[in-house]
């Protein structure tokens, strides 16, 4: 999900390679029988951005933020079983 998010941010001119934007995942595992499955996952994406920018792409940011997964392979994929969750750390 941290690919499609950062290419959405990048074709709206917010810069998100080179260190710009990184991620942390943390998964919630229940046990189902005797077998261990992922039932959530929150993601909390962290991007450093120039604050003028920020005020600048602010709509565009909280768009993206709020539909990048229909966009995103991995998140299309899991979601009927996993509840996905994201997050966005300005930095």
């Amino acid at each position: 999900m941290t690919g499609t998010f950062g290419g959405a941010l990048e074709a709206r001119g917010i810069p998100a390679g080179e260190g710009y934007l990184e991620s942390d995942a943390l998964g919630e595992i229940e046990k189902e029988g005797n077998v261990l499955v992922i039932k959530r996952i929150h993601i909390t994406y962290k991007l450093t951005i120039d604050p003028e920018l920020m005020e600048e792409k602010r709509d565009a940011l909280d768009r993206v933020m709020r539909v990048h997964h229909n966009s995103c392979p991995v998140y299309r994929s899991i979601s009927d079983s996993i509840d996905v969750t994201a997050e966005l750390e300005l930095i």
